[in-house]
């Protein structure tokens, strides 16, 4: 079953390495079977029982003491101290907490619902202006211990910034405005557009939230503490703050913090050979410009194929357009390892 599994994973494009790992195995592991095994786990385990292994007697009175009276509503990180103040030491909290999972014990004990956070809903964009991601970051001020805040949204499909603002605070009226004035110059009625954000209080204030219910905008926000949920705007900032010209002292001002965001902008939009979008400018994607460029580049390496075939083993490298763009794609383990 194993090894039906690697193949219907790899037989998808995925790497047999990470597909293995998934799995708990190794690279070599999987070789090793297919060259010398039967089809099946052959995985030995420990041959022997730690010495030091727990008694049952042992685990018995970890269960006694997790279901007691006094210690029923305790989680094993609080039980264990209290065990330690009365002068008893049974077993660490990693066991005890093993204990119970063995058991199917570790499970929610109190009245109010456990904190379910579920991961951010598929979205697929086809063409600009679908759905856009923003998120604020920090830029140094003269005032150690004070920042600037620049607010930037993109087109996740074209990569386009189409909003990029330098405010003195974070504030959820800076979050709508800015919102209100990107879809201005972009031209279009934002309705049913999908607007993706962190968890942070400018981006689920209650005045940015009714901006976005008054024009129809579907709101996304990702899991609390998981900033990959949030991945386009995550690396754009890092493209913002690992640029060659990007001050390595802080900015003496707010308009020349603006100055510097501009600056950064007109060369991202119109300059930057985006590597995800088959370097293409975002500003080329998204105002459709991209097929011809394309093409072209598809033209001339297929003239450098046909002057030399003897270089060519393969076919000539792919230029075709990135047609679907996915933020937080639904995926099954396995082909995590693609």
């Amino acid at each position: 079953m194993i090894l039906g599994l690697i193949d219907e994973a790899v037989q998808s494009r995925a790497r047999l390495e990470k597909a293995a790992n998934i799995l708990g195995l190794s690279k070599r592991t999987i070789q090793r079977w297919r060259k010398h095994g039967p089809k099946k786990d052959m995985r030995k385990g420990p041959q022997t029982k730690p010495v030091h292994a727990l008694t049952s007697l042992e685990k018995e009175q970890v269960i006694r003491i997790a279901v007691s009276k006094e210690m029923r509503d305790l989680s094993p990180k609080q039980i264990v101290p209290k065990l330690a103040d009365q002068g008893m030491y049974i077993v660490s909290e990693s066991s005890f907490y093993r204990i119970l999972r063995e058991r199917k014990m570790q499970k929610h004990r109190e009245s109010s619902r456990p904190a379910v956070h579920h991961k951010p809903k598929e979205h697929v964009a086809t063409g600009p202006n679908q759905i856009w991601s923003w998120d604020i970051t920090y830029l140094k001020s003269p005032i150690k211990g004070q920042f600037y805040y620049l607010y930037i949204i993109m087109d996740v499909w074209s990569r386009l910034i189409v909003q990029a603002k330098v405010f003195p605070e974070e504030s959820m009226e800076h979050s709508s405005r800015l919102f209100i004035s990107a879809c201005l110059s972009q031209g279009i009625d934002p309705d049913g557009l999908v607007l993706h954000a962190d968890n942070g209080g400018p981006m689920k204030g209650s005045t940015m939230l009714a901006t976005l219910q008054r024009l129809g905008v579907v709101p996304s926000f990702s899991r609390p503490k998981v900033s990959d949920d949030n991945p386009y705007s995550e690396a754009l900032f890092r493209t913002v703050k690992y640029r060659p010209e990007y001050p390595s002292k802080p900015f003496v001002s707010l308009a020349d913090a603006q100055k510097w965001v501009d600056a950064f902008v007109a060369w991202y939009n119109y300059d930057h050979l985006h590597s995800a979008i088959r370097f293409i400018t975002p500003a080329d994607r998204h105002y459709g410009r991209e097929e011809s460029i394309l093409t072209a580049r598809q033209q001339v390496y297929e003239q450098a194929r046909a002057e030399n075939p003897s270089r060519w083993s393969t076919k000539t490298r792919n230029w075709e357009s990135v047609k679907i763009v996915t933020l937080n794609p639904e995926v099954n383990p396995l082909s995590k390892a693609a």
